[in-house]
């Protein structure tokens, strides 16, 4: 199928690779990229360290100057909302009612912060997603308030290491024995919760949030479900997310975890996901969904050559990192769930690591702890499924 109309619904890392790389490629036609926030294209990650610290205005975030952005003679439709899908049709609803057609679609709308069912209304409780959402909590923690963060994921631990700096008392809440446990398996985890709890935050893990108190419609306190209660000025709740496909449902694209996708990035004829909201099948892991800043640049690129019919599976090896006081964690490969960590550099227990999480005798991922050119020398390793122990099959 020739394309002359392509729409690009999701305006941040994902959305504008996928529009670079269409003219990169060669696509001379339409192109239309719909963005709910008002910003143009801008990086995430520095929004819990760099922005929320108050080291980086906002304006640093962008990831292009205005000057690239208009060379790629796109449309803009920036506080724009996707509502719906008409796949017959082949139109995008906005929430506007101006349809928007297409014959070829990158979904690219990431994901939307998950919330609790209480407490959301009390001036002092917070999320974190958007540049608003960075300045609100930026100006809540300026007067080095008692500060509740609920979740410690990497959201949850970044924000709690950066208030932490500030001055603030902090308290991270999380119902799982550990920050991060899931990400990194309980051995790393442990580490980060020392880490936190060097650095003066009163870690409770294995403990659950059940209420927020008010007064006057005002955040004074947190109740956890062991009965204790937390003074506290400023919540963060940091407990995960959901793929932003609300606008897709009705429209008859497959969805569960996200846009369900095949191993091409394709959800339908002339249908691509890109980013957090897609969910793919994975030649080497099955069916995964991957919430981090290179996936989504990655997955743009290789969704879109789907789109023009250069169809190659998207098989990368996932990576993120991690910003903690002066800690830089980096992990590549799918690190959920694997068991049997082994340390080849370095100390678990103090100072600088690097390892490998192993199964079935193949390394499965690598995780290295202030050691970026060990981590570079292990992506290597997983890269290649190296046997483990590392004279297996010698």
């Amino acid at each position: 199928m020739t394309l002359s109309n392509v729409v690009v619904v999701g305006a941040s890392a994902a959305g504008l690779t996928a529009a670079e790389t269409l003219r990169r490629e060669g696509f001379t036609g339409r192109l239309t990229v719909i963005g709910d926030e008002r910003h143009p294209p801008y990086d995430r990650p520095p929004l819990s360290k760099q922005v929320l610290s108050g080291e980086w205005a906002p304006d640093r975030l962008a990831l292009r100057p205005p000057a690239v952005l208009d060379d790629l003679e796109a449309e803009w439709r920036l506080g724009s909302r996707a509502v719906g899908l008409d796949v017959s049709t082949r139109n995008v609803e906005l929430a506007d009612g101006d349809p928007v057609p297409f014959d070829g679609l990158v979904v690219a709308t990431g994901v939307r912060p998950k919330r609790l069912p209480f407490g959301h209304d009390l001036d002092g409780v917070h999320v974190l997603r958007g540049i608003e959402d960075a300045l609100a909590l930026r100006d809540a923690l300026a007067a080095t308030p008692r500060v509740v963060v609920v979740g410690a994921g990497f959201l949850g631990a970044e924000a709690a290491a950066v208030a932490r700096e500030l001055g603030c008392a902090v308290t991270l809440v999380d119902p799982l024995s550990a920050p991060m446990v899931r990400q990194l398996g309980a051995d790393i985890a442990g580490r980060v919760a020392r880490l936190h709890v060097e650095n003066g935050v009163d870690v409770r893990c294995g403990t659950g949030v059940v209420g927020f108190a008010g007064e006057r419609g005002r955040l004074v306190g947190v109740a956890l479900d062991d009965g204790a209660e937390l003074p506290a000025e400023v919540v963060l709740v940091a407990i995960g997310s959901v793929p932003a496909v609300e606008w897709l449902r009705g429209s008859g694209l497959p969805l569960g975890d996200g846009l369900l996708c095949d191993e091409y990035c394709e959800a339908a004829p002339g249908i691509v996901g890109a980013g957090d909201v897609a969910s793919w099948m994975h030649p080497d892991h099955g069916r995964m969904r991957v919430e981090h800043r290179m996936n989504a640049t990655e997955q743009g690129a290789a969704a879109v050559r789907t789109l023009l019919g250069r169809r190659v599976p998207f098989a990368p090896v996932p990576y993120f990192w991690t910003d903690q006081y002066d800690v830089k964690i980096q992990a590549y490969g799918r690190t959920s769930g694997a068991a049997d960590f082994t340390v080849v550099e370095g100390n678990l227990d103090e100072g600088p690591f690097a390892g490998v999480h192993s199964e079935g005798g193949r390394i499965a991922s690598a995780v290295a702890w202030n050691m970026p050119r060990q981590a570079r020398a292990l992506r290597a390793k997983v890269v290649e499924r190296a046997s483990w122990p590392a004279h297996q099959d010698s």
